[in-house]
């Protein structure tokens, strides 16, 4: 049983007042520990040195710092801790896609629904509709929500200033199946270049270094019997829990498939995690420049700091 020792808290650490949350301060270990915090969508831990640093993150930082949140419980963290790495993690995150708010919101409904045809109340107050929409104001969710009604996934009766009473439909608990990626998974996907040059990096560097954090890396051209490989690509990504994904190319220039598995993986919403040689810094896209990226020299390096990477953002793995 944990043991909570410290003062008491009423106030969400990560949204401030006007958002109420349960759990204890600790001036010995420098931490808080938040039991429940309906605004951050749960129980998570912040230190110190990240709670003096969140005004830097603005509303919509702290949004997507919530996204971060729901997803590691998601993942079976859970009680995810807040330090100033995630935070710098965070500000270099970009906002989800507006679909993927909308959705997000969908099943929100569902998770808070008693039974499979009960009504969820979805007004002002709702704060945990908020946080899985990265939602900052109350007209964002309004639009979530007739965005759902509109395409019949939510049913329900509107009333004056938005508020809905809505219950997920049929097609609805679909859309959510399609959605889902497998949380349970070992598997993380790797986009790369498969030329020689890269033989050591994967197999001394990407592959230790997955397999140190607990998971089985899948590498498309070592799987046996291919068939349609864009199509085995897409049915790998969607089996796997993230995705490692390496910009460092040869003359031939940068690899257009590692671009686009690395964007269908974020679409889905899985981590991706890149990673390039540091010889190749400045030849970085920009479509992805805005993103951390573990910049290696040798193979050794990039087994360790990714190892290191995939622990801090999305947990050890089932095989550790």
């Amino acid at each position: 049983m944990e043991m909570w020792q410290g003062s008491p808290i009423d106030t969400c650490p990560i949204w401030g007042r006007g958002y109420k949350a349960e759990g204890r301060h600790s001036t010995m270990a420098d931490l808080t520990w938040v039991e429940d915090s309906p605004r951050a969508g749960g129980a998570y831990e912040i230190t110190d040195y990240a709670k003096e640093r969140l005004g830097a993150l603005g509303d919509a930082g702290k949004a997507r710092l919530t996204t971060w949140l729901i997803d590691q419980r998601g993942q079976g963290v859970k009680k995810p801790r807040v330090t100033t790495d995630t935070l710098a993690y965070i500000g270099d995150k970009q906002p989800l896609p507006v679909h993927v708010r909308a959705e997000r919101l969908l099943q929100c409904i569902a998770e808070q629904a008693e039974a499979v045809a009960t009504a969820v109340a979805v007004d002002e107050e709702n704060h945990a509709a908020y946080a899985w929409s990265e939602s900052t104001n109350w007209g964002d969710v309004r639009y979530f929500l007739d965005y759902l009604i509109e395409k019949e996934w939510i049913q329900g009766r509107r009333y004056s200033g938005g508020t809905i009473r809505g219950t997920v439909t049929v097609d609805g608990y679909s859309r959510i199946a399609d959605q889902a990626t497998n949380i349970d998974s070992s598997q993380a996907f790797v986009a790369m270049w498969f030329g020689d040059e890269m033989d050591d990096a994967y197999e001394q560097g990407i592959r230790k270094g997955i397999e140190a954090a607990g998971y089985t890396p899948m590498r498309i051209d070592r799987k046996p019997d291919v068939n349609k490989i864009d199509d085995e690509i897409i049915a790998e990504i969607r089996r796997s829990r993230f995705l490692v994904a390496d910009f460092t190319h040869g003359e031939g220039g940068a690899r257009g498939g590692v671009y686009y598995e690395a964007g269908f993986a974020y679409g889905l919403g899985l981590p991706v995690i890149y990673t390039c040689r540091k010889t190749m810094e400045d030849d970085i896209h920009f479509d992805t420049r805005q993103y951390y990226h573990i910049f290696w020299e040798t193979p050794a390096e990039l087994r360790d700091r990714l190892a290191q990477r995939i622990e801090a953002l999305i947990g050890a793995g089932p095989n550790k």
